[in-house]
């Protein structure tokens, strides 16, 4: 029986850009949990038309507690893919030996990690802007054209902007810079995989590539996958089944590692 996944969105968005997925996912045979952060469930269009109250106050502790609690409250540990701030969430969650394994996509870093990339700090300085307060951050078309889906052609973005396109608080983006985002990047872990766009303008891959890198230990799993033209909106862009089938072949690898490693401990000597 193959073991529940459990789909962990980032800003801007909400369950609904997990669609495919789970959709994908479900027909692998796998059980699919899309939990929404609070003051983000509903239609996407809904939330930009009226934007919850209490959203500008949200922090990544408000996040990650509901989902841990929900967690810890399956049969077994599930698997976890993130998005972004989720894929920041995924690697949390992971080392907190909360998951059984982690797919962290187009992550924002832990340990307050960043790249010198122009357009990481552009899109970084946009969100955090302390002279907004903490005025919830609306997504508007032309942002998600230039900055979040910058491979899609317009009349796509605009499509796809309608349906996922949420807004978001900036002070979720501003505590993932804090210490409730720091991870022991030396202590072993079960399997990660962190996957990049070589076109990412918010997470680039060079941001991807340094935190791959920043785990050093020798005997836990931590691969790293860069797929060519793509963008921060990789799990709904075309293509995205390339990235979800290697997912799938990647979980399915490991999850083969860790059932023979299982029955090898189990086997007893008469």
């Amino acid at each position: 029986m193959k073991k529940t996944i459990v789909f962990i969105h980032g800003m801007f968005q909400n369950p609904v850009s997990w669609s495919k997925w789970i959709e994908f996912f479900q027909s692998e045979g796998y059980e699919c949990i899309a939990p929404a952060w609070p003051y983000h469930q509903g239609e996407p269009e809904a939330l930009r038309n009226n934007i919850p109250d209490g959203l500008g106050d949200l922090v990544i502790d408000d996040i990650i507690t509901p989902i841990e609690t929900m967690i810890l409250n399956l049969p077994e540990k599930p698997i976890v893919i993130g998005h972004s701030v989720g894929g920041l969430i995924a690697q949390l969650l992971l080392a907190r030996d909360t998951v059984s394994m982690a797919v962290a996509i187009s992550s924002v870093a832990p340990n307050s990690m960043i790249t010198f990339d122009w357009s990481f700090f552009k899109n970084a300085a946009t969100i955090a802007n302390p002279l907004k307060g903490n005025d919830p951050i609306p997504m508007d078309l032309e942002t998600f054209k230039g900055a979040f889906a910058n491979t899609l052609a317009e009349d796509l973005a605009e499509t796809e902007f309608e349906k996922t396109a949420t807004p978001d608080s900036r002070n979720v983006f501003r505590s993932c810079m804090s210490s409730s985002a720091d991870i022991d990047m030396e202590i072993s872990h079960s399997p990660l995989l962190l996957i990049a766009g070589t076109e990412d303008l918010i997470c680039p891959a060079s941001l991807i590539e340094k935190q791959q890198k920043a785990y050093t230990n020798e005997n836990s799993v931590t691969d790293i996958k860069e797929f060519a033209g793509r963008s921060h909106y990789i799990c709904n862009e075309p293509g995205w089944e390339e990235v979800a089938e290697y997912v799938a072949h990647w979980i399915s690898n490991h999850n083969s590692l860790t059932d023979v490693a299982v029955e090898s401990n189990n086997i007893s000597v008469k």
